[in-house]
């Protein structure tokens, strides 16, 4: 048996007091203080005098005390050899601190309880991190159960999900045991999951720290939506990966937003060309139609001195020049009409009579290998449209349908009645709500591919070989209808045929019959009735005053509109009809036609025009009251339409 020495036992009591960071004494039995070091004086505040003597339990919180806890301590110490806990105790001045607590057994030789030695350490500044580390995990927890606009979830090392809060089972329709322990992958489309997506963006989340991106991903129920992914990687305090933290938001809203932006972006650069284009055309279909003309006027006289003067050879070679000067001045109507430059002439239409009138030319037209059917309907809208240019809109849809069925097929002609509502008008902003007459001419032809379906409206674009086109057939269709106020669209498939709708606005009116004027019957004047011609192209002007002559009027000229204002001064000057350009350097032939008015009230007016821009025509129709030519205008039409006016009471 080994005893201590009285120097051993001095040795270690000055060791004990040496320590200040803890509280290390002794008690007897049932409790109550033996000893008292000085770390013990410092934590609890008691000097030795104060405290020996004393229960332990003036240690703890009343609360303790009332439930028992000394005692309990005691008990457990001296039935297992230790008791070891954390919890507040009580300072001699009354403040509390957060205390690690040992009790130990201390026995004889004979294993009789003698007593307890007590160490007790003050961890209040480590119980308050902890403290604050667990309430931030857990306001951390509340804020993300708390967000239900994004997914915000973990996943394993692996990819696998750990956590899910109830915005990843808004967004993505799981509930927490239908995914928790799937991997991620789960919510890729097989388009991504082909490419290896997930896989991707795991690696790069590890070797960069982080990994976004934006994309279509699934929900549980299989709708896509547009979702912005950040994944960042997880590591403990050696840098190895633990995971990763994901979050998922859904974009779809702002995905559509942007992408009607593009569309109506793409739509006003379509516009944009569109506009360029008819600027370009309208900067040179004035004077280009005034060439024309000349040169038509001209050729009709040649033609017509050459059957009596000429032999078959020159006036075949008249014929021939004629046609194709008709043509440019085709070329240079349908650049105006895509333009939407082109004055036109609305009037009620009763599309049932229309395209039943039509059908009979278009079968001769097209030949015996294209079937062409009209389809109208009882009840149907009337619309008001330029008749002119909606039959040569059908026929020019008509001739593209021919050309897709080289072997012979069908050709529809439907008409119906529709109603746009708001619905409607959302998916198709450029339809107003409405009720429309829609036209329908389908084929069964071969059909346009998606490219070309996009570019269809485009000027010049076109899949005919060199020569064989001009690209302006669908554009002039398009430009026709807007500028009448509706809206065109195509629907193709390759080897299906092509269908190309025009919506035009119901018109709430009566049809009215329209009058046939022929161009062969050259209507000639009294001598007594006088033309007064305003064009400020020298060569043009001789040219129409010399048809007027020759059509027994008496001609007055003028090059400018204040020449002409001159002589409807002169109160001696008769003039029955001012024959005035439009577009002329100076005062336009629209004001000058309102100051001759104010000049002679009886005056009557005819204006001739080779590219209007906004002086007789308004939104796509001509002004009230207006009577207009436009250039080139053959002799047969300007005899015609000079005495229609001059006929007029």
């Amino acid at each position: 048996m080994r005893t201590t020495s009285v120097g051993d036992a001095r040795s270690l009591e000055l060791l004990i007091n040496a320590i200040v960071d803890y509280a290390i004494f002794m008690l007897d039995p049932n409790g109550v203080v033996r000893t008292w070091n000085r770390g013990a004086e410092r934590l609890k505040g008691y000097a030795a005098d104060e405290i020996i003597g004393k229960p332990f339990s003036v240690f703890y919180t009343p609360e303790d005390r009332e439930k028992g806890l000394p005692n309990r301590a005691l008990a457990t110490a001296a039935e297992t050899g230790r008791f070891a806990s954390e919890g507040w105790r009580v300072r001699k001045d009354g403040r509390r601190f957060w205390a690690l607590v040992v009790l130990d057994a201390i026995r004889d030789e004979n294993d009789s309880l003698v007593g307890f030695a007590k160490v007790t350490r003050d961890i209040t500044e480590r119980h308050q991190a902890q403290n604050e580390l667990l309430e931030g995990e857990r306001r951390y927890r509340r804020l993300v159960e708390a967000v239900v606009d994004y997914a915000i979830f973990q996943l394993d090392p692996s990819g696998h999900v750990a956590t899910w809060n109830p915005g990843a089972q808004r967004i993505k329709g799981y509930l927490p045991e239908e995914i928790i322990g799937r991997h991620f992958s789960t919510f890729y489309t097989p388009e991504d999951l082909e490419k290896e997506v997930p896989k991707n963006a795991l690696a790069e989340a590890t070797e960069k720290g982080r990994f976004e991106a934006e994309g279509w991903r699934v929900r549980k129920d299989g709708t896509r939506f547009w979702a912005s992914v950040v994944i960042d990687r997880i590591t403990d305090e050696s840098g190895a990966i633990i995971g990763f933290a994901k979050v998922t938001r859904d974009l779809t809203e702002r995905k559509q937003a942007q992408d009607e932006l593009q569309r109506v972006q793409e739509q006003l650069v379509a516009s944009q060309k569109l506009e360029a284009v008819g600027q370009l055309s309208g900067g040179i279909a004035h004077d280009f139609n005034n060439l024309l003309m000349i040169v038509l006027g001209n050729l009709e006289n040649a033609e017509r001195n050459s059957r009596n003067l000429g032999g078959p050879n020159l006036h075949r070679a008249l014929a021939n020049a004629k046609r194709g000067a008709q043509r440019a001045a085709a070329l240079t109507s349908r650049l105006l009409a895509f333009s939407r430059r082109q004055a036109l002439d609305p009037k009620p239409i009763n599309l049932n009579s229309f395209l039943g009138g039509l059908q009979e030319f278009l079968q001769r037209t097209l030949g015996e290998r294209i079937e062409v059917q009209s389809v109208g309907g009882a009840g149907l809208w009337q619309i008001e449209a330029d008749v002119n240019h909606l039959e040569s809109t059908i026929v020019n849809l008509a001739i593209n349908a021919r050309d897709a069925m080289p072997n012979g097929g069908k050709l529809t002609i439907e008409a119906a009645n529709v109603s746009a509502d708001d619905d409607y008008s959302r998916a198709n902003p450029e339809v107003a709500a409405g009720q429309y007459v829609v036209v329908c001419i389908s084929d069964t032809g071969s059909g346009m591919t998606p490219e070309v379906l996009h570019h269809a409206f485009e000027p010049f674009f076109t899949t005919k070989e060199p020569g064989q086109g001009t690209g302006l057939g669908l554009s002039q269709v398009y430009g026709f209808v807007k500028q009448s106020g509706g809206h065109v669209k195509i629907y193709s498939e390759v080897g299906e045929g092509t269908s190309i709708k025009m919506y035009f606005p119901r018109y709430h009116g009566h049809a009215q019959p329209a009058s046939e004027e022929a161009d062969e019957f050259i209507a000639e004047g009294a001598t007594i009735e006088t033309v007064l011609v305003v064009e400020d192209d020298a060569d043009l002007r001789v040219y129409v005053s010399d048809v007027l002559r020759d059509l027994n009027y008496r001609v007055l000229s003028a090059g400018s509109a204040q020449a002409a204002l001159t002589i409807l001064l002169q109160e001696d000057q008769e003039v029955d009809l001012l024959l005035t350009d439009v577009v002329m350097p100076g005062i336009n032939g629209r004001e000058l036609g309102r100051r001759a008015e104010q000049i002679r009230p009886k005056l009557k007016i005819l204006y001739m025009t080779g590219y209007s821009r906004n002086a007789v025509v308004h939104q796509g129709r001509l002004d009230d009251g207006v009577d207009l030519l436009e250039k080139p205008v053959t002799q047969a039409r300007l005899a015609l339409k000079v005495r229609e006016i001059l006929d007029r009471s």
